[in-house]
């Protein structure tokens, strides 16, 4: 199996694919759209590369994939649009691929990567009968562990920093519960949200000057005829001509 490879590099006359070998210990988990790591020229280093395309021989000469990050950021449809971009925009296809990728996924050092935000969610293992017998038999006789049990009782499952605000009790009595069998605690990936605490205020609609009116004319009229061209915007600096052209119409 021979993977097309496009290398991270700024260089033109490296904005082409390269072909590898894939190893046999990669191929059932391999896909297109992988960064993977690769041994390039006589360079020490490994060069990082995204897969672009995967097929079963090659013409040349190839070396091995080296290593392989498992976790595929990107699908068909966003190397197609990179492609598109690239082509369009005229740079580089690695410059067009890093634009699909996640923030803080584009740096080459994997450590220095942000982590998946991940919370621990607390669920009932045992059967509800089961938890209301042995609490009505005093076999449990803990006031904070029934207030716990009770607590869950009524919800699906709740993370383990909220169940200790509900039910006014501490992360010790939890894993107490779940040492002894009532309490399962799972780690699940959840949604980063940036704008969760983020207050935006409704801004009152700005009214293009003369000069601001028949420039966004001239680039609405380039955008209808679908042509791909540059504008330069001339202004005292701190005027917001991007703002004032581009958020009004």
């Amino acid at each position: 199996m021979i993977a097309e490879i496009i290398l991270n590099s700024n260089a033109k006359d490296l904005d082409r694919t390269f072909d590898y070998e894939v190893p046999e210990e990669m191929q059932k988990t391999i896909t297109l759209g992988n960064r993977v790591w690769v041994p390039f020229g006589n360079r020490k280093v490994l060069e990082e590369g995204f897969i672009v395309n995967i097929k079963e021989t090659s013409p040349y000469q190839t070396k091995s994939i080296s290593s392989i990050e498992e976790n595929p950021f990107l699908n068909e449809e966003k190397i197609n649009l990179a492609k598109w971009i690239a082509k369009h925009y005229f740079c580089n296809l690695s410059d067009a691929i890093k634009l699909m990728l996640p923030p803080g996924t584009k740096t080459r050092n994997i450590e220095n990567r942000i982590k998946e935000k991940t919370n621990s969610f607390v669920y009932l293992k045992k059967d509800e009968e089961e938890i209301k017998e042995q609490i009505e038999t005093k076999k449990i006789k803990s006031d904070k562990q029934i207030r716990i049990l009770r607590f869950l009782m009524e919800q699906d499952a709740i993370t383990v920093s909220d169940l200790e605000i509900f039910t006014d009790t501490s992360r010790a009595i939890i894993k107490t519960l779940e040492k002894n069998g009532y309490l399962e605690i799972v780690e699940k990936q959840t949604e980063r949200n940036p704008f969760l605490h983020k207050v935006v205020e409704k801004s009152e609609k700005l009214t293009f000057t003369e000069e601001q009116e028949k420039a966004y004319q001239k680039i609405e009229e380039a955008i209808d005829d679908q042509m791909h061209t540059e504008f330069l915007l001339f202004g005292v600096t701190g005027s917001r001509k991007n703002r004032n052209l581009f958020t009004n119409h």
